[in-house]
């Protein structure tokens, strides 16, 4: 009876083994299978490519292309169909500071020779002032009419301008409005004038010049008047020290003499009123004429009227 009982026992304990051998041997397969499930679908998400950002800017929306992939986007910027616009001055010559052309404005001396001279006045007056503060700060230059003065038999605000360019390097962009006539109209539009002659690179006017006339042909559809080398009035009163280089010069007058002994090289349109101002703002910026921190000029201390040529005076004034 004991040993009937100790067998069955044994067949019990058996049994049990078997039964959870064969739980541990069905659940291992599961939790494996999830594991590998959730390594697979993290690598997944962590090799997934990233897509590139395109960056939107004023410049760039109108001239990108998108084209867009089964994974990827790629951008695509087309070539300009117009060359840009291209010009230099000349760096390795003479100039006139800034502070001095300021300063010869107001009739004091200015510490470069050469700078003014007794036969070209430069001295501004109350409204000639204002005119070439405005033009500092627009870009260009606006007159009325010649901008002649009889006082002085020139014109002082032509004279500083065309300095200032020269000291910076850039071309003197002026608006000549004509006064209206007797019946109301004008007989001739405004003229718009360019001064090649501050880059003082003779050699690159002509491709400046063509560049320039095809810009404002296709930008506002005015065609230019043919350039040339402005001349000297034989009329006029100039002192001995004063030589103007016309056709003959050469490349060492260009480096070393002032630009007031140098003719203009001159580009002009016949342009109404509202034309003139916006070609010039258009000009002054494509020249880089604009000074945002020019402010108005202040007179300095000590400053008084001076006497013209003709009264034993330097003709600054």
């Amino acid at each position: 009876m004991r040993l009937a009982n100790a067998t069955h026992l044994l067949s019990l304990i058996r049994i049990w083994n078997t039964a959870s051998s064969f739980d541990a041997f069905v659940r291992a397969p599961v939790y494996q299978t999830s594991c590998l499930s959730r390594q697979s679908i993290s690598f997944t998400l962590a090799s997934t490519p990233l897509l590139p950002t395109t960056i939107h800017s004023h410049t760039a929306s109108s001239l990108a292309a998108t084209k867009e992939g089964d994974d990827q986007k790629t951008i695509i910027i087309p070539e300009p169909t117009s060359p840009s616009f291209v010009w230099s001055a000349r760096q390795d010559c003479w100039r006139p500071d800034v502070r001095d052309v300021e300063k010869i404005s107001y009739g004091m001396p200015a510490k470069k020779k050469k700078t003014g001279s007794r036969g070209v006045p430069h001295r501004l007056n109350e409204d000639e002032r204002r005119s070439f503060d405005q033009a500092r700060r627009q870009g260009f230059l606006q007159v009325t009419g010649s901008s002649w003065r009889s006082q002085r038999r020139d014109a002082p605000l032509l004279n500083t301008y065309r300095s200032l360019m020269d000291a910076r390097g850039r071309p003197a962009i002026i608006l000549h409005k004509l006064s209206p006539n007797s019946s109301g109209g004008v007989d001739n539009g405004d003229r718009l004038v360019v001064d090649l002659s501050p880059l003082r690179f003779p050699d690159e006017f002509e491709s400046v010049e063509r560049a320039l006339r095809e810009r404002i042909s296709t930008e506002f559809g005015v065609e230019s008047q043919v350039s040339e080398f402005a001349e000297e009035d034989s009329t006029s009163e100039i002192e001995d020290d004063i030589e103007i280089l016309g056709n003959d010069r050469n490349e060492d007058d260009w480096e070393t003499r002032p630009i007031y002994q140098i003719s203009p090289y001159v580009l002009s349109w016949e342009v109404s009123r509202h034309q003139g101002k916006q070609i010039g703002k258009f000009l002054g910026q494509l020249f880089d004429n604009v000074e945002e921190k020019a402010t108005k000029s202040k007179k300095p201390k000590g400053v008084r009227p001076g006497k013209g040529r003709r009264h034993g005076g330097y003709g600054i004034g």
